[in-house]
């Protein structure tokens, strides 16, 4: 009965510190097993020279090391289950004990093998070993020490009263093995959990998603990216960066259901595992979160506006062959490449995976391999596309654009491989190459033409992250011999919404050194007009969209007349972008427009290109220096 008590009180305590469904990850307890199994194995062989040595029978010796070696068979991973493998490699363990108390005499100090047993199997951090090592316990101690007690105790209390002592060290067993287990427990939780957030990490993830998915049960994988955190990383501090990870995580866990499991990956990357959720509720689970993560954030003193995309990955998409084994990893595969078409379409929303992503997928990766040392090797080429007068027509300068040749793709369009170089952060390398190559072609031109010739390169939101873009277009300017005036640095308007104090900081130190700032795109952004005010710009480019309007008049034509009317009123120059019919100039020109680009003009052009036409033109225009390309 006191046995039995014991037996009992030992489940319910290891029960208690191992709650139903939160064993060791697979692959933690199979690292753990196989140390286990050699020791196991070890140890026993030692056992016979031990034996030997200590003038056994060479017989006797050799039957109890058959005893200690007889269950590793059975403790062979992959065989059989968890609690048969751990079980036989237990009885190993425990049953050289034993026999190294008998072949000691009863010696007191070997009996402290036990306990030594006792922390090992504790590593399994489950209840069967310990179940094993008190019935090997009761066997020894009680069974043998009744029937030979010279062989097991090596004092006479012991030899008279066996089963007190047996119930002692069991009692000793249990309370070990409570105190290990729950060591372990803590350690193990530590393990499986981000410290940063406290949510769980990629290896409980791993270890939900398989054991889901060898149940045949359904799940779907949500992971989420924020967006333009780095930016908000170099710029703000790690301190603040650590505060939006926080809030965001606690965020994610208010909105999800009981049965969710939110987990920070990496970095900023989380994920949300949902269990019972396909399809459309996984969908629409994603879009909740990322209407949790939305919302004004207050780190560091300051508000930021926080948003992030989402890719959604569902096990309906795995092929029978991959819903064991693999298809962890596979699913969360998918999800990754739903998160990066979500990237790739800007940010601030949910892709659900299908098929098709996995060509693209490969493609973007390729690209984004591609992207490394791209500058060294000489594959980037800068176009120019003139900016004209439309009274007149004269070229009053050129916006610089990049191109890129891949040796085997061909040319790779801007808009596919730029936003790759964005999050990648290959951007910062290739926008200076693209700043410091433009700003020597129009001081060439400069001197050639005998007049100056001004130039438009495009600002990444990366390189405007950091204070070190004035450290940059500075050394780009004393490098070319470009007089600042002739340089003009343009952003998109929608670059002001996550940052604008900081971004109009680094504006003005920009304007300082001399050069022009230029809104691109005005219009289409989250901006307000009232912006215009308080940021140091001298020039709106007005966006394409609505010069393409021009021709059916009526809305687009009055927002550009406002547009054209408050920045004349402001001082600031306006450039029309995206002229292709003469229909369009001429609207333009009613509306006061002074400079436009577009194809009624130039395209975009290689350097040499442009030299070219200025050298045939040159006798019709030498007063304007560097003519029209058309």
């Amino acid at each position: 009965m006191r046995t039995g008590a014991t037996w009992t009180a030992l489940r319910t305590a290891t029960g208690a510190l191992l709650p139903r469904g939160r064993r060791l990850p697979e692959d933690v307890w199979r690292r753990r097993h196989r140390v286990l199994l050699v020791l196991a194995t070890t140890q026993g062989l030692c056992l016979l020279p031990l034996g030997l040595a200590l003038g056994h029978p060479v017989a006797r010796v050799l039957l109890l090391v058959a005893v200690v070696l007889l269950p590793l068979p059975v403790a062979l991973p992959h065989r059989w289950s968890r609690a048969a493998t751990s079980a036989a490699a237990t009885a190993s363990l425990f049953a050289a004990s034993a026999v190294l108390v008998d072949l000691t005499g009863g010696l007191i100090e070997a009996h402290f093998h036990f306990f030594v047993v006792v922390g090992l199997v504790a590593l399994y951090q489950d209840w069967v070993p310990f179940g094993v090592g008190l019935g090997i316990v009761v066997l020894h101690h009680g069974v043998l020490g009744t029937l030979v007690p010279h062989s097991v105790y090596a004092h006479h209390d012991a030899m008279t009263h066996p089963w007190r002592w047996t119930l002692l060290h069991a009692g000793f067993i249990l309370a070990a093995s409570c105190a290990h287990l729950a060591s372990w427990r803590l350690n193990e939780q530590q393990g499986l959990q981000d410290p940063l957030t406290g949510l769980a990490n990629r290896i409980q993830v791993g270890e939900v998603l398989r054991r889901t998915l060898t149940d045949d049960a359904p799940a779907a994988v949500v992971l989420l990216d924020l967006d333009g955190f780095k930016a908000v990383n170099d710029v703000r501090g790690n301190a603040v960066g650590d505060e939006v990870l926080r809030t965001t995580a606690r965020r994610l866990r208010a909105v999800a259901r009981a049965g969710d499991r939110v987990a920070r990956l990496d970095g900023d990357t989380f994920a949300v595992v949902l269990t019972g959720g396909h399809g459309e509720s996984a969908s629409r689970a994603a879009e909740r979160f990322l209407a949790a993560v939305r919302g004004p954030l207050t780190a560091g003193g300051q508000e930021l506006a926080v948003r992030a995309s989402a890719g959604v990955a569902d096990s309906a998409t795995l092929g029978a062959g991959e819903s064991t084994g693999d298809g962890t990893e596979r699913l969360l595969h998918h999800a990754d490449l739903a998160l990066q078409e979500a990237k790739a379409l800007g940010g601030d929303r949910a892709v659900t995976y299908a098929q098709a992503m996995g060509r693209a997928a490969a493609h973007r990766a390729q690209l984004l391999e591609d992207l490394q040392g791209v500058v060294g090797r000489g594959e980037l080429e800068v176009h120019y596309q003139a900016t004209v007068e439309l009274d007149g027509g004269g070229t009053e300068g050129f916006e610089a654009l990049l191109r890129w040749h891949h040796p085997v793709l061909g040319t790779v369009p801007p808009l596919e491989f730029v936003p790759l170089a964005e999050s990648s952060g290959h951007v910062v390398e290739i926008g200076t190459w693209v700043l410091r190559t433009a700003a020597q072609q129009a001081a060439q031109w400069s001197r050639r033409c005998g007049r100056p010739v001004t130039i438009g390169v495009n600002l990444s939101a990366v390189q405007l992250a950091g204070d070190e873009v004035v450290d940059v277009v500075a050394a780009a300017l004393r490098e070319s011999g470009l007089p600042a005036r002739q340089l003009t640095l343009e952003i998109t308007e929608s670059l002001l919404v996550h940052d604008f104090v900081g971004t109009a900081a680094r504006l003005e130190k920009l304007r300082a050194l001399g050069v022009r700032i230029a809104i691109d795109d005005f219009g289409t952004g989250y901006s307000s007009l009232s912006y215009l005010r308080r940021l140091p710009v001298d020039i709106v480019k007005v966006d394409r969209s609505f010069v393409g309007d021009l021709t059916g008049g009526g809305s687009a034509t009055t927002l550009v007349a406002s547009i054209v009317e408050l920045a004349r009123s402001l001082g600031l120059d306006v450039i029309a972008e995206g002229v292709e019919t003469e229909q369009q100039a001429g609207t333009l020109r009613a509306l006061n427009c002074a400079l436009a680009q577009g194809y009624l003009y130039a395209r975009p052009v290689s350097a040499a290109q442009v030299a070219l036409a200025g050298a045939e033109r040159s006798s019709e225009h030498s007063a304007e220096g560097t003519a029209v390309t058309h």
